[in-house]
Parts: structure tokens; sequence; C-alpha cells
């Protein structure tokens, strides 16, 4: 992979997202109860916890996908509190759901071809053949035919595509094989090296901690820890407990 120098958000650069007292449901169901954070701009921060925690349901609340939402959704700094998603997206924000949502009867490159761009800068197909080389050898395979790996690999492309720069990525290591989750890994750390901004949901604690700079983990929709990489580390015990490993 082609070495890309280090991001340095500039001084006093607006948060790309801040969240306060968000609260969300589905339904009658409350799921988030006050979610309070901040992402700074190239930064990496992970949310770690249980299925179920509510993890999940921040992105697709910071996403316009939740049936009601309370509190206040700020994307550089503009209120995006209850807006519908496709204007979210306007705004630089691109979604990366566990399910992948890749559709099977198009091929890998059409896959890639098809959602709109959003703003500028979104990436051409060649840098994205160059950053992940298993797709341009697929380009032509249809959707059933890529392994996860591929299938996570593209849908990840696909929102490089539109132009976002903060990319709400959830569980991109789950249920796959460990060579496929070190090219994600690297992909991550990429992304970063090249300023994007990642909200990283992830319950495998040893694939986000290299890679995050700050970590959320969530019980039963609040945040009960916030931690530095080196704080990680040092509550190794009682996050592992949170997260029932």
């Amino acid at each position: 992979m082609m070495a890309t120098a280090e991001f340095t958000a500039p001084e006093n650069a607006a948060d790309v997202l801040t969240v306060d007292s968000l609260h969300a449901w589905y339904g009658e169901s409350h799921v988030l109860h006050g979610m309070s954070f901040s992402l700074h701009p190239g930064e990496v921060v992970a949310l770690l916890g249980r299925n179920g925690s509510g993890r999940t349901t921040t992105l697709r609340a910071v996403m316009g996908l939740t049936d009601r939402t309370e509190g206040e959704i700020r994307i550089g700094g503009r209120n995006a509190t209850r807006l519908p998603p496709h204007l979210i997206a306007r705004m630089g924000v691109g979604y990366c759901p566990e399910e992948r949502a890749i559709f099977a009867s198009l091929s890998c490159e059409e896959n890639l071809l098809l959602p709109p761009r959003q703003t500028d800068g979104g990436m051409p197909l060649d840098e994205i053949y160059a950053l992940l080389p298993n797709l341009a050898e697929r380009r032509h395979t249809p959707g059933t035919r890529l392994s996860g790996g591929e299938q996570q690999m593209l849908a990840i492309a696909r929102i490089l595509r539109t132009g976002a720069r903060l990319l709400l990525l959830d569980e991109i290591s789950e249920g796959l094989a460990p060579v496929i989750v070190d090219r994600l890994f690297d992909l991550v750390v990429e992304l970063k090296s090249r300023g994007y901004t990642i909200l990283l949901v992830e319950q495998n604690k040893y694939f986000a901690a290299p890679l995050a700079d700050r970590f959320l983990v969530v019980e039963r929709g609040t945040i009960v820890m916030r931690l530095t990489a080196d704080e990680l580390e040092a509550q190794a015990d009682l996050v592992d407990r949170t997260l029932g490993v």
C-alpha cells in the first residue's frame, strides 16, 4: 500500500460530529438514553459494547434512520437533528451497515457506480481499485459470488465514492477470516491517514484498540466509560467484564 503522510487537523477546526443528550426510539422502545460525544477532524472513535447495547442505533440515529429522536446532532457545526437520511448524506456522511446491502444481481463495479456522489471529492474508481485491488480483480463478478470479505470492502468503497468524509462503520470485522480482517484494518489505517473521520462500532476490542484514538463503552443505551488508548489498556479487565469477553 502506498505510504501517505499522516493527516493533521487544522487548529481550531470545528468538530465533525457532535451528539448532545441523544435519545432514540424504535416504535415504543426507548433505546438510547442521553448519549453525548463528539468527533474531531481525522479522528477514529470506537463504540464498544455488547450486542443490543445501542451502538448500531447510535449510528442509525446520526444517519436519520430511527423512528424518533430527541437531543441534538450537529455535523460540521450544522444542526442535523431529525433531518432525513438523504440530506445527511449530502452533508458528507456515509453509513456502512452491518448487513452491507450489496445488490446481488449487479456486478461489483455496478454496485460501486450505483450510489450518486453526494459531495465534491468522491474517490474515483481507479483510486478505489488501487486501494482495494481485490475489487479490481472482481469488478465484473456478480454480488452473489463475492466473498463476505469482498462484500464488506465493496460496501465501504461505495461510500468512499459518494464523497463522504465522516464514515459510520458498523461491525466491519464481524464473521470474517483473519486475513480479511487484517486487510480491513489496513484500510481503516489508510483512511485515517487521509483525514477521514470515523465512528467505528465494534465488539472486537482487539480490532478496534490499535485503530481508535478514543473509546466509548456503551451499555443499555448510555456511555458508561470514556477511554483513551492508554486507559483502555490500563483498564482492560474492567472493559472485558463490561463487554462480556
